[in-house]
């Protein structure tokens, strides 16, 4: 059974929180390209002068606030799944775009997560 990709009101509305989050967390993005298949969205960076840089896989769990999350592994030219920086393996769209962005963009305190009383 082939896994079906979010609503089209969805898919925009993620690319819209993930641009504006981007804007104000990683000005060194000029945008977040976002595709989908099969039940996936993945993302992409796009850099100044327009080198792409592929970031992480989001699946979609049918649920707009909590999907699961595979890094890109340029070594591999592929994706694996992974654990956030909460030590799960399912957050937010915007805990995923940190994580790969930490990475990516070398820029480890992406990783903490901010104490919770």
């Amino acid at each position: 059974m082939a896994r079906r990709n979010p609503p089209e009101s969805m898919q925009h509305h993620l690319r819209q929180r993930l641009n504006e989050y981007a804007h104000d967390r990683w000005p060194q993005l000029d945008s977040v390209q976002v595709r989908y298949r099969a039940g996936f969205a993945y993302l992409d960076g796009v850099l100044p002068g327009g080198q792409v840089q592929p970031l992480c896989r989001l699946r979609f769990t049918g649920v707009l606030h909590t999907w699961g999350f595979a890094i890109y592994l340029a070594s591999r030219d592929g994706y694996q799944d992974n654990t956030l920086p909460s030590g799960l393996p399912v957050g937010s769209p915007e805990e995923a775009l940190d994580c790969a962005c930490g990475l990516y963009l070398n820029d480890p305190t992406a990783w903490l997560t901010p104490p919770t009383n």
